[in-house]
């Protein structure tokens, strides 16, 4: 009974082919891509206008030169974004859940950004990892601790999202089995856990945006103090 409840985080397989790839691709699908020969309607208003708010969200702490990641850090948000609110729709899978993946997201592009600050300002980069006037008994352990929490940076990145998606699905599918199996026995604390599922929801859709956007908020910090 206990492993059933981790079934939902399984990759689906398709002949024994995993299927997280096509499942993570699909929500790019559901955006409609205005061309010259649309009309524009509410629904690419709507886009435009969260697609805008998003990039001057994202860009407010960057200076200029980090501006020309305005493209990959809009495109990650509502990557993130489309996944996790599709994940809590019934019979879906939730890519995000998987921490291989959000590993996979998160190494390169705190790779990236580490590469740019070592090409373009060696020693401002490297002067992070001994913070000034520090007494010479302590540079290195403290060189020590700051190279650890440096390098701890991407895996921190992809645990908070894993650990956040995946408890918010497990108390949901905690509390719609509580709810289910009381409905016989006690209806009245049936429906009083019904509207703790409901409250509990609601809760999940803003956690799936505010990890999406702390996800790609902290590597845009991370970006600024490289350029």
């Amino acid at each position: 009974m206990n492993l059933s409840f981790f079934d939902q985080f399984t990759s689906p397989c398709l002949l024994g082919i995993p299927l997280i790839l096509l499942s993570m691709l699909f929500p790019t699908l559901l955006l409609p891509s205005p061309g010259n020969r649309w009309i524009t309607n509410r629904l690419s208003t709507l886009q435009s206008w969260c697609i805008t708010l998003i990039t001057k969200q994202l860009l407010t702490p960057l200076n200029k030169n980090g501006h020309k990641w305005a493209l990959i850090l809009t495109s990650l948000m509502i990557l993130l974004l489309s996944i996790n609110l599709l994940g809590l729709l019934p019979y879906t899978f939730t890519p995000t859940t998987q921490l291989s993946m959000n590993m996979a997201l998160a190494f390169p592009l705190w790779l990236a950004t580490l590469l740019t600050g070592l090409r373009n300002q060696p020693s401002a980069s490297l002067g992070h990892l001994l913070p000034e006037g520090t007494p010479t008994p302590l540079i290195p352990a403290l060189i020590l601790i700051e190279t650890t929490s440096l390098l701890i940076r991407p895996l921190a990145l992809g645990v908070r999202l894993t650990a956040n998606l995946t408890a918010g699905h497990l108390l949901i599918q905690l509390i719609s089995t509580a709810t289910t199996a009381l409905l016989s026995i006690m209806p009245a604390v049936s429906i009083l856990t019904s509207i703790i599922l409901l409250l509990l929801t609601i809760l999940e859709v803003a956690v799936a945006m505010i990890q999406a956007y702390v996800f790609v908020l902290l590597l845009s910090l991370y970006l600024q103090e490289n350029i």
